[in-house]
């Protein structure tokens, strides 16, 4: 992959990271542990699975196991667990704080950053295989970008949900992320 494309596709990834980093500092205490959709009535889930936290955790854990790749062998540093997994929705073993959060966040993001900066043409159309993809293997490159929408679907999620609760989320769109 030449330098345009790893440095392109970096610095939105890194923007969308960035942008659920905003929304996580910009969450107050009081509505870390509250649910952020309202009427969940015709597909109801767990109780907590929508808290801001949990939204927050599942963002990073799939960021987490999409930059592995396979399902196979991907093991999340502790204390977190491959809960994530379980088809039948099982929550994590305790409220993850906003510090442990932002910690695995940022470990991410270097993680993502090496990654993308450094992917080779080889490993870009490496097969990947997951369960959502209807037995069709996707290439790696095209679950970076899968990953990419994922990211940044929960962040305005988390940015309408504090919208519409606190008077200035402070959103700082970040239309790309720096080349640190």
């Amino acid at each position: 992959m030449t330098d345009l494309w790893r440095n392109a596709l970096w610095r939105q990834f890194g923007a969308a990271i960035d942008m659920l980093d905003n929304a996580v500092r910009a969450c107050p205490g009081s509505l870390w542990t509250g649910p952020v959709w309202i009427d969940y009535s015709e597909h109801p889930v767990p109780d907590g699975f929508t808290a801001f936290w949990n939204v927050t955790y599942h963002t990073l854990f799939w960021l987490d196991l999409y930059l592995f790749g396979s399902e196979e062998g991907f093991v999340p540093p502790q204390p977190f667990t491959a809960i994530e997994l379980d088809p039948d929705g099982a929550m994590p073993p305790a409220v993850y704080d906003k510090e442990l959060l932002r910690g695995y966040l940022a470990s991410l993001r270097a993680k993502c950053r090496t990654t993308l900066t450094e992917l080779t043409d080889e490993q870009a159309a490496r097969p990947c295989l997951f369960p959502w993809s209807g037995g069709e293997t996707i290439s790696y490159f095209e679950l970076q970008i899968y990953s990419l929408r994922h990211i940044q679907e929960h962040a305005a999620q988390l940015f309408l949900f504090l919208g519409q609760r606190i008077t200035e989320p402070n959103d700082n769109w970040v239309a790309r992320t720096g080349t640190e």
